[in-house]
């Protein structure tokens, strides 16, 4: 009778060669998202300039008569619209990298995992994209608007390339970030981690820190950490909502389909 089998060195190698097959399928899909980045970016390099402009044009919309952007550093005027290609490059590739990150972790999910999972995917993608445009088409013109009012007379505005890309970036980021709320409730509730009734609860807690995270996201004054805080606080209630909905369904199959893989 061949014991080796069921030996413990035998599980032992078994659990290590497990273990480089998914490290070496991680490699796989990480090397394939920079390829696909690096892809888009070379396409996209040589349209490097009319990005920054489009990018741009909320702040120069906004400017005076007679002034222009300008850039303080002699290496900026081809460094600003680099990095700003890159990070197109980047957001453009998000839902390749999602689909990357669900193949890797799908075989490994309950039936049920996978349905709403597979969704909530999706709509973390829209979520994120919806975010950027908030923040392109709604809150960036606002925000420069109201700052160019507010400049003394004496003093001709004429923002830095890098400067406004830097802070574009930052605003596009948080945006894309505080829209996916939703996505991390839902998460939570459906995970068991909490409930929507406690999470109603804490309510006060979430408005205030909403507002805090507001004021370190955005520049300091009071219409942009409005305008981050108020949807951050509104896309919360629309998780408990979905959040509701989904506990709503999960009782009548109690565990049924959780033997599904």
């Amino acid at each position: 009778m061949n014991t080796e089998s069921n030996s413990p060195q035998n599980s032992s190698h078994t659990k290590s060669q497990s273990l480089v097959q998914h490290l070496i399928e991680l490699r796989n899909c990480l090397l394939q998202i920079l390829f696909l980045v690096t892809l888009i970016f070379g396409g996209l390099f040589y349209f490097a300039n009319d990005i920054y402009a489009f990018v741009s044009e909320p702040i120069r919309d906004q400017l005076p008569t007679g002034s222009t952007m300008i850039a303080t550093d002699i290496t900026a005027t081809f460094l600003a619209p680099f990095k700003l290609t890159f990070f197109v490059s980047v957001f453009a590739a998000i839902p390749y990298i999602l689909y990357q990150f669900w193949s890797f972790i799908a075989p490994g999910l309950y039936r049920s995992e996978k349905n709403l999972l597979a969704p909530l995917m999706v709509s973390s993608v829209l979520l994120f994209y919806a975010g950027i445009a908030v923040a392109y088409y709604a809150v960036l013109p606002v925000i420069f608007k109201f700052l160019t009012m507010t400049a003394p007379t004496d003093i001709q505005v004429m923002p830095d390339i890098s400067l406004y890309l830097n802070l574009s970036l930052k605003l596009f980021f948080a945006f894309g970030v505080a829209f996916e709320i939703p996505i991390a409730t839902v998460l939570l509730i459906w995970s068991g981690i909490t409930t929507p009734d406690k999470l109603a609860t804490k309510r006060p807690y979430i408005i205030v820190g909403c507002f805090f995270v507001g004021m370190l996201l955005t520049p300091p004054d009071v219409i942009s950490q409005l305008m981050l805080a108020i949807p951050m606080w509104l896309l919360f209630e629309i998780g408990i909502i979905c959040g509701r909905m989904i506990k709503a369904k999960q009782r009548p199959s109690a565990d049924g389909d959780q033997t599904d893989i």
